[in-house]
């Protein structure tokens, strides 16, 4: 059978463009579609724009902590409209950029939304196209809890990037990661935050000491965080919205007109005709083998919507696996081993192989932690007692490291580089015989004893 396509793509976000151009690469006739705009989460409401956040969120920071290196700055202010206008600029642009690339790379771009007739052919609005291959990238999208009365008049972390004005007083509801560095960029532009979370711990799934570190700072900077508060109720009145938060006491909080739910994203597979095809859905997300393909031979699924690890750069590789996999003649499977990933909340925290309790859990006592914790010499003259912590995990039997943990400034460049040390199973003996850069914070990752 002729088919239109080699190879068609639902979904142009990171992990689908990617496997686009690899495959195109490769001279394969490649069609691709999308409902939004180009990149998907990452570009449009995730690493990018939120990382340019962060950094407009340190600055009254460094402008405290330079006086202690002798300079002297006047009155500052910050406006949050020329801030969002600018990021917002920024992925303006690299929209314009993807597109460019998908044209060189002679990718074929649709708009609209991509949906199974049959499992070789998708309907775009009235038009349709059939593929030897079709790739489901469709990402995921942020979900409102169902047992949070008035939950509608919350916001979810995608509407961050379009509010007009910056809110005065926010309610963050839930302790993931997203949750966190939303608290952590909004109280470093002034906000007023609290961050309500059901357990006791914020960042459910890192390395205990990790989230223990994080939560800590952030208290002692002045966010205020509320533990254990399993129920929470949100009223709309005249002054706010008006939140109810019942733990083993309750108490109401009044936002200033905007409370962000962070509590989570989901795979977006609504309306997607899966249906119309053998693909498995188990637990909301697809399901896929080693190597990326589902229940149906032909049909492929990589990135969020199928709910491994949520991560801009798994879904890059899982991608690029794919297509030199089917259209390079280079059979390989992506590797979901040591895999680095980083908070960008104030501390800045990056992890990479095993936490602590799932070391034990795999090695039982054959396990040594070291730990470091110090002031990096930058705070010295600022006289802020900001802190860093370092963290090995090694198995006694082989000597080698399996987890490495940080919470600190450039956290996630350190980490970076350790990750490669770990992903090619280094030894402690490997990171001893490491000569350190002195003076650096990185070095104590080489010099703990």
């Amino acid at each position: 059978m002729n088919y239109d396509f080699d190879l068609f793509v639902i979904g142009a976000g990171s992990g689908g463009i990617a496997t686009a151009r690899r495959a195109a690469e490769y001279g394969a006739k490649v069609g691709i579609v999308e409902f939004d705009r180009l990149g998907g989460t990452c570009v449009n409401r995730g690493c990018v724009p939120k990382k340019l956040m962060v950094y407009a969120s340190h600055f009254p920071n460094y402008f405290e902590e330079s006086q202690g290196y002798g300079w002297s700055v006047g009155e500052t202010s910050f406006d949050w409209k020329t801030m969002i206008t600018a990021v917002n600029n920024e992925v303006d642009r690299l929209n314009k950029i993807y597109q460019r690339m998908l044209n060189n790379s002679q990718v074929k771009v649709y708009r609209g939304y991509g949906k199974f007739v049959d499992s070789h052919t998708i309907a775009i609005g009235d038009e349709k196209v059939t593929a030897e291959k079709i790739l489901i990238a469709v990402g995921g999208k942020p979900v409102k809890p169902d047992d949070i009365p008035g939950v509608e008049h919350a916001i979810t972390s995608d509407d961050i990037f379009h509010l007009q004005e910056q809110p005065k007083r926010i309610v963050i509801i839930g302790g993931g990661y997203i949750g966190v560095e939303f608290a952590c960029i909004l109280h470093g532009m002034g906000t007023e935050v609290t961050q309500v979370i059901r357990g006791d711990k914020i960042l459910r799934g890192f390395d205990d000491d990790l989230r223990s570190e994080i939560q800590a700072a952030m208290q002692e900077h002045g966010i205020r965080v509320l533990t254990n508060k399993p129920k929470i109720a949100i009223t709309k009145t005249d002054t706010g919205l008006e939140l109810k938060i019942s733990g083993e006491e309750e108490e109401t909080i009044v936002a200033d007109a905007v409370s962000l739910a962070a509590t989570g994203r989901i795979p977006n597979l609504e309306n997607l005709g899966l249906e119309n095809t053998q693909v498995e859905v188990v637990n909301g997300a697809i399901s896929t083998d080693k190597y990326s393909q589902t229940a149906e031979e032909h049909i492929y699924a990589v990135g969020d919507c199928t709910d491994r690890i949520n991560l801009t750069p798994v879904a890059i590789q899982e991608g690029r696996a794919f297509a030199d996999t089917h259209f390079g003649g280079k059979s390989r499977q992506m590797s979901y081993e040591n895999i680095p990933t980083a908070v960008f909340s104030t501390p800045e925290a990056a992890t990479v192989g095993l936490t602590e309790a799932e070391a034990r859990e795999k090695y039982g006592d054959k396990i040594k932690i070291y730990r470091s914790k110090f002031r990096p010499m930058y705070y010295t003259l600022a006289g802020k007692q900001e802190k860093t912590l370092m963290k090995l995990i090694v198995e006694t039997e082989n000597n080698k490291v399996v987890g490495a943990h940080m919470v600190g400034d450039s956290a996630a460049e350190i980490i970076q580089g350790v990750a490669i040390a770990v992903k090619m199973g280094a030894t402690k003996a490997d990171f001893d015989a490491t000569v350190g850069i002195h003076p650096s914070s990185a070095e104590e990752f080489v010099t703990m004893r």
